[in-house]
């Protein structure tokens, strides 16, 4: 643990700050500086062994492959961590309506603003019941009421949360009707929530076309290109050992030689191609279902695994299938 209190040092403090600020966010109940320094150290020790295994077998340069799993490391990490804060924000705005509504009815009941809160912190509301606890607790120890309910705000990071909470403290301070506001403010967030999901439906012909061009079109197509690259590559290599050389051809109208195409390039280039084209989908299905480029990261291994196996695959068929054709 003082080790990696060490490493966290080493960063700025803002960086520090931005770090606890996500983790907060989270639903991981961990110390963010251990946590931090964990990542770091795991980073630089996991960096190190792949640029010693790219060195003893010369694949790449060591340096790029340390700079190179480094930054795959830190981005895997950041990715879980920002997974996590969206899992907690979508359980919130799930449940956001249901506890709206069930304070306004303890309100309705007698109950003030503080107990009706309390009591609407249910088990079943997950994050939103633990801070619904929280405020509770901070008030009937004394804590304003209004503050301690804004400091949810630095706890879950939802817009709908937020604009929710700033409604409740500006009605609390001018002296409004709060049970009225809580039930419309529900109404209004299931509203919102139905007309999210009909226009997730509407867009899901979209999503289709791209997830099919992108894990299936695209890998039988480059399959089928690198069989034609290895067939034109063997039957011109043919054609050129057959053609009479030297003297013979001075005055022949063509001339013909053996292609420097490299089949294995074609296949390496699909592949790249591949995953690049993945990544991009994938970020482009997040945009177009949720509106968030990091919701579409998890279709990504989906996407991965279907179109370079489907490619793999593809080009083992066609090898096997029409391999005599090169024999000819």
């Amino acid at each position: 643990m003082q080790f990696y209190a060490f490493m966290v040092r080493l960063l700025p403090k803002k960086t520090r700050q931005n770090f606890e600020q996500l983790i907060t966010y989270s639903n991981m109940h961990v110390d963010p500086d251990d946590f931090l320094g964990f990542i770091i150290s795991f980073g630089f020790i996991f960096s190190c062994i792949v640029a010693y295994v790219t060195y003893l077998f010369e694949l790449i340069s060591p340096i790029l492959g340390f700079i190179g799993s480094f930054i795959l490391v830190e981005l895997f990490f950041y990715l879980l961590i920002a997974f996590s804060v969206d899992s907690k924000t979508r359980a919130v705005e799930e449940v956001l309506p249901d506890a709206l509504q069930l304070m306004s009815s303890n309100i309705r009941a007698g109950l003030t603003t503080d107990k009706a809160l309390l009591l609407a912190a249910r088990p079943e509301f997950g994050p939103l019941a633990e801070e619904l606890r929280r405020v509770g607790r901070e008030t009937m120890t004394g804590r304003n009421f209004a503050y301690a309910l804004m400091k949810t705000t630095k706890r879950i990071k939802s817009e709908s949360l937020h604009r929710t909470i700033d409604l409740i403290v500006n009605s609390l301070k001018s002296g409004g009707k709060l049970a009225d506001l809580l039930d419309q403010t529900a109404n209004d967030l299931r509203d919102q929530e139905m007309v999210r999901k009909e226009i997730s439906a509407g867009v899901l012909m979209y999503v289709l076309f791209i997830f099919i061009a992108i894990a299936f079109g695209a890998p039988l197509l480059f399959a089928m290109s690198s069989f034609l690259v290895k067939l034109l590559t063997k039957n011109m290599a043919i054609i050129a050992e057959g053609m009479p050389k030297g003297e013979m051809m001075s005055g022949a109208p063509i001339s013909i030689t053996e292609t420097q195409i490299n089949p294995e390039f074609i296949g390496m280039f699909a592949i790249i191609s591949l995953v690049i084209t993945s990544i991009f989908g994938s970020i482009i299905i997040g945009l177009i279902l949720r509106g968030n480029e990091k919701d579409g990261i998890k279709y990504l291994p989906i996407l991965l695994i279907i179109a370079v196996g489907l490619f793999l695959l593809g080009s083992y068929a066609m090898d096997t299938i029409f391999g005599g054709m090169m024999e000819m």
